[in-house]
């Protein structure tokens, strides 16, 4: 009896899938514990690996373009911004009472040395905002305290408070018109 070519290719496709499955299963049987297999009782997020947190001194996704001060309402923290998109500082900040809602804002005034409306003599006032009449905007205080102490009678202020150090990069920075975005 002749054999045909195409009943070799048959036997050896066969034979070469037999050896596969084979090879699939010893392989399958020498999975260490845990490894492509649920364990017993446990949950699917068990199995999961741990998540990496973002490093919070990371710019905001969606934080515009362009030179500008991003603050982040979460994170309470500002970034400096240049044109070519590179930060030039990052720095936490003491939130006011008064949060503005997430946006595009512009600096519409500054005070090199004023008293807050808390009481407290701060410097370097960059003002970008109000809300319900409350203006918003970065300061440092005088004497180095960076939180606003609540004034007397329980007024609302809206004065994020800076260190002195971060003051003096902020106000070089944040000259009248400059973008200030802020992001949850």
């Amino acid at each position: 009896m002749a054999v045909s070519s195409s009943g070799i290719v048959a036997g050896l496709t066969a034979a070469a899938l037999a050896t596969v499955g084979y090879l699939a299963h010893q392989a399958s049987q020498t999975v260490p514990a845990g490894l492509g297999r649920p364990q017993a009782g446990a949950s699917p997020a068990a199995s999961k690996a741990p998540r990496v947190k973002k490093d919070p001194s990371a710019l905001p996704d969606a934080s515009g373009s362009g030179a500008r001060v991003v603050y982040s309402l979460r994170g309470d923290r500002v970034w400096l911004v240049g044109s070519d998109e590179v930060v030039t500082r990052t720095f936490e900040v003491d939130p006011s009472q008064v949060d503005p809602p997430p946006g595009s804002y512009a600096v519409t005034s500054r005070s090199n040395t004023i008293t807050g409306s808390d009481g407290v003599p701060v410097e370097h006032v960059v003002r970008f905002t109000s809300v319900q009449g409350v203006v918003i905007g970065f300061s440092a205080a005088v004497g180095g305290a960076t939180a606003a102490s609540p004034p007397a009678g329980q007024a609302r202020t809206g004065g994020i408070r800076e260190s002195r150090v971060d003051g003096d990069a902020m106000w070089t920075f944040a000259t009248i018109g400059r973008k200030v975005v802020v992001v949850r």
